[in-house]
């Protein structure tokens, strides 16, 4: 059996919980979560990871969701650092992978101020783990050279910002985070900077989870394909040749829906 994984007292991890699934947690993340005295989760850890924490630990929800924030960053890293401070063993669980849009490096430099250290243990990102689940490859030989990962996350009032041109090139994969909301913008804004409007798209909606949905679709249709994703609903949006679905997805789905119509 696999000894617990070492939390020194008053030290922080900053664990990766993947995106739901308790089975894509990396065997470190789970020793770590059984060594912790305390845990700070956030709302993308799914419930299955959540049930794992030991039942002497202390949990604390930090989570975020859709705009509405439960604590606001700097409280957080307050949290942490009064934690460690008083000599716990301290567990940041963190939806995906924490380098991933989890704001680590505001954790990092405020708990370095203080003289705490900081570790990290990577997980499974919701856009590879959508690619498994659509049996499809962020990367294609020839078609898409390039991945890159963006988040649609902007603060109240403000505009996407984001380098529509670069974005819009015909030979990358655009794994777009927190997407939903801004569909159609990002649909409208990347056809009118040049990529082609029948451009594959999936829409990955509590990947990894036994609700998990792909919509698939095309870049003109994406705005129409969110319209029945709740808010509460984690999205992912993959946009290129890559997520166009395997060959052998592909048929069955078609001969799924033949059976359906006789």
């Amino acid at each position: 059996m696999s000894q617990p994984e070492r939390i020194a007292p008053g030290e922080v991890w900053l664990v990766g919980a993947g995106p739901g699934d308790p089975d894509l947690l990396t065997r470190k993340a789970e020793r770590l979560i059984g060594a912790a005295d305390i845990i700070f989760y956030d709302a993308l850890v799914g419930p299955g990871i959540i049930a794992m924490i030991p039942a002497g630990a202390e949990r604390i929800s930090v989570g975020k969701r859709s705009g509405r924030h439960s604590r606001p960053q700097e409280s957080i890293n307050d949290l942490l650092l009064a934690a460690a401070l008083a000599g716990k063993r301290v567990v940041r669980l963190k939806g995906g992978d924490p380098s991933v849009f989890g704001r680590s490096t505001e954790e990092i430099e405020h708990l370095a101020a203080a003289g705490v250290v900081t570790r990290i243990c990577p997980g499974v990102t919701a856009a590879s783990a959508a690619a498994a689940s659509g049996q499809a490859s962020l990367t294609l030989r020839g078609l898409a050279r390039k991945l890159t990962f963006v988040t649609a996350h902007a603060r109240a009032g403000e505009a996407l910002d984001l380098d529509w041109m670069a974005l819009a090139q015909p030979d990358a994969t655009l794994a777009v985070y927190m997407g939903r909301s801004a569909a159609g913008e990002i649909s409208a804004r990347l056809i009118a900077a040049g990529r082609a409007a029948e451009t594959p798209v999936m829409v990955a909606v509590n990947v990894s989870l036994p609700n998990e949905r792909l919509i698939r679709g095309n870049l003109k249709s994406l705005a129409f394909l969110v319209q029945t994703i709740s808010d509460d609903d984690p999205t992912l949006l993959l946009i290129g040749e890559a997520v166009a679905g395997s060959a052998v997805e592909l048929r069955d789905a078609a001969t799924a829906e033949i059976a359906s119509a006789l």
